[in-house]
């Protein structure tokens, strides 16, 4: 991204903000934008927290299926809303959180698979856009997205560090692997690790630094800071944390009692002492809840029960570390007076982990059940490794004890966050604004769909809560499409023609009475929403990467093109939907003859093309500013961060003869003439630009 950008969104911004009717009810005029938390776990599952699911087995008390606790987050959960059927882009750490801070599907992401340390897109993030909107920005925790070190002299330099994506400051891990390690000076288990604070790495004054205390005290001591230097503007924390995934390391003492400004966790800022519970002894503390927990192992009420192995006191002592954390954050909101000013997002990266590195330590899921009612685990696109356990609080706009069951994605917050910040999101950004249904402002709409896709080469384990056709099920090439209460999977997919297995999950959530065959067109729709919701990727290649997108099975009424025109100056291609249009109209070509005659503004184009002959078409643009090309919900051509004008962008897609819906986003800046070249190629025609016949259904 360039500084020119920059500045232009600056005073884009100062304009844009207030004067546009684009601004939704969370966010009116009359409405201060929110400061916005995003708390990311790293392999906490659905059946972790105990409002979804802990608390049930407590209550069940059946002495052979030990429980643990989340208060603080149950609190927190009955303070705001439950969104019980929230899931992951993807059942593993990199590609989830790419898709998160990119804000688009696994059909669009550039990360995916298990491509870590691969260099995230420099693209729309969450944070370029909030920070465009005039928030500031940090990062604190898990990062692993940064790209291959092009360092010289020992200094590193990450093509993608947070602080090049949007953040304004960064704290934490940089490198995927060193997540692993939740001691970064001592390295107990996985060896010595790098924190950067900024540009400096700073592990050696990190002395007996337990990293979900270390990332609380920091994004505590931040957020005061920002208060106390600018209370007027509002902030973005990207919260990341690293555990309860890998080494199940115990933290150094007893949480400090309190909270918030005065107790809890606090940042010293010494080295050697950085935090306040530096002064412990490394992996030593075991919450007294769990310290002589027992349980009937051989379900056997005649013989005594046991202590819980020495892992499952470590892994639930961390869970109730990361649920003492949020309990002492939402009190520091509260003593700063800005609670209800906040909105506080608490989620997972994908499902529960059976990963531990302590030697001679085996985790399994299903001690706690971590996976809920569900059948699979993380790495797998079954509902366990795709649902995550996700809360939403703001207090005052999200009704306290509410639950949002609309089927929603992590790649949703792009566009939830920036229309709480009251600006229209990139129109490449996937997924829909959770923040009307959120705030009960609107119910749900079941007609979109949540799209995933994935692969790795291992199995589900054998579980004997799983169903039986999912023990030591083979993963390979998978994809998994909600719609409604509609799950269509498919698990080592071979061919584009594999067919998709269809679940009822409200009715069925372990997934084990397959519909397809008394679903044949269901099943042939969840084919086709996934053909139309994805790009391929290079790195990352699947069977049905050459499959033809199906046409529209019915024809469209009209053969015109509806064309919006927009007023403002815009620092993106946003998504126009949202705004009020300054004119509207049809016409039988896509033209520029409607745009605004004022210096900025945009247009919106949306019809179908008539695609003559299956095979593989090319679109290419070329702009004075910036253009998006989506073809159903693919986006074919991206030409807007980072586009030079005048220059071509192009896309190739291979599509079935027929009807396919299209939406051409545009936007003008600047004193320069509006230009917008659309032009395409196809099976037995060379390339030109596209005419009125392309959108008539005689194509003549």
């Amino acid at each position: 991204m360039t500084k020119n950008f920059f500045k232009i969104a600056a005073r884009t911004f100062r304009r844009l903000l207030l004067p546009l009717v684009f601004l939704p009810l969370a966010c009116s005029a009359a409405t201060k934008r929110p400061n916005i938390i995003f708390i990311l776990t790293d392999d906490l599952g659905w059946g972790d927290l105990g409002t979804f699911f802990q608390n049930a087995r407590k209550s069940a008390a059946k002495p052979g299926e030990p429980w643990t606790a989340t208060p603080n987050l149950d609190a927190f959960a009955a303070g705001g809303a439950r969104l019980p059927d929230h899931y992951c882009a993807a059942p593993v750490c990199a590609p989830s959180r790419a898709s998160f801070l990119l804000g688009v599907s696994q059909g669009h992401a550039n990360v995916r698979d298990n491509q870590f340390d691969k260099a995230l897109e420099d693209n729309h993030t969450v944070a370029t856009v909030l920070r465009q909107a005039g928030y500031a920005t940090a990062a604190v925790g898990k990062w692993g997205l940064q790209g291959e070190n092009r360092g010289k002299s020992g200094q590193p330099d990450w093509p993608a560090y947070p602080t090049k994506r949007g953040f304004d400051e960064f704290f934490g891990y940089v490198r995927h692997k060193d997540g692993h390690e939740h001691y970064p000076k001592e390295g107990l288990y996985d060896g010595p690790k790098q924190v950067w604070n900024g540009t400096r790495e700073i592990s050696k004054d990190l002395d007996a630094c337990y990293t979900a205390d270390l990332w609380t005290a920091w994004a505590k001591q931040w957020i005061v800071k920002e208060q106390k230097d600018a209370p007027a503007k509002p902030f973005f924390l990207f919260l990341a944390y690293d555990t309860p995934h890998a080494v199940d390391e115990l933290p150094a003492q007893a949480y400090p009692a309190g909270g918030g400004l005065k107790g809890g966790l606090q940042w010293l800022g010494k080295p050697h002492q950085m935090i306040n519970t530096a002064s412990g002894k490394p992996d030593s503390w075991v919450h007294p809840d769990y310290a002589n927990a027992t349980w009937d192992d051989d379900e056997n009420p005649a013989t005594p029960e046991v202590a819980w192995p020495d892992v499952y006191r470590r892994y639930a002592t961390a869970v109730r570390r990361i649920d003492s954390a949020v309990g002492d954050l939402v009190t520091l909101l509260q003593d700063l007076k800005i609670d209800r000013d906040t909105l506080v997002v608490f989620s997972s990266d994908n499902g529960p982990s059976i990963e531990s590195y302590l030697p001679g330590r085996p985790l399994r899921a299903d001690f706690f059940n971590s996976f809920g009612p569900f059948d699979g685990i993380k790495r797998d696109c079954l509902e366990g490794g795709l649902r995550v356990p996700t809360v939403a609080r703001w207090p005052g706009h999200i009704p306290a004890g509410s639950v949002d069951a609309r089927p929603s994605a992590g790649y949703d917050w792009l566009r939830t966050f920036a229309d709480a910040a009251g600006v229209p999101a990139p129109a490449r950004a996937d997924g829909i604004s959770l923040l009307p249904e959120l705030t009960g402002q609107a119910s749900g709409d079941d007609s979109r769909a949540i799209y995933v896709e994935y692969s790795e080469q291992g199995k589900t384990p054998n579980y004997k809560e799983f169903a039986p056709a999912h023990r030591n099920l083979r993963r390979g090439q998978m994809q998994a499409v909600r719609l409604g209460d509609l799950v269509g999977l498919r698990y080592h997919i071979q061919t584009a023609s594999d067919p998709f297995q269809i679940y009822n999950v409200q009715n069925d959530p372990r997934e084990t009475r397959d519909l397809a065959k008394e679903m044949p067109a269901m099943e042939e729709r969840m084919n086709s929403i996934a053909l139309r919701s994805r790009m391929p990727e290079k790195s990352a290649p699947r069977p049905y990467d050459e499959e033809a997108m199906p046409a529209l099975e019915t024809m469209p009424d009209s053969d015109d093109v509806l064309w919006k025109s927009y007023k403002g100056d815009f620092p993106w291609v946003p998504d126009f939907a949202l705004l009020k249009p300054a004119a509207e109209g049809t016409g039988t070509s896509v033209t520029l003859q409607a745009m605004p005659k004022d210096s900025g503004g945009g247009m919106m184009f949306s019809g179908f093309f008539h695609i003559p002959a299956d095979g593989a078409y090319h679109f290419s643009v070329a702009t004075d500013t910036g253009a998006v090309l989506k073809i159903h919900d693919a986006t074919v051509i991206d030409a807007d961060m980072g586009y030079r004008a005048g220059a071509e962008a192009s896309g190739t897609v291979v599509l079935k003869a027929g009807p396919h819906p299209f939406r051409l986003y545009y936007a003008h800046r600047g004193s320069v003439a509006p230009q917008l070249d659309f032009s395409w190629s196809g099976p037995g025609f060379a390339k030109g630009s596209i005419s009125a016949k392309a959108f008539r259904r005689s194509g003549e």
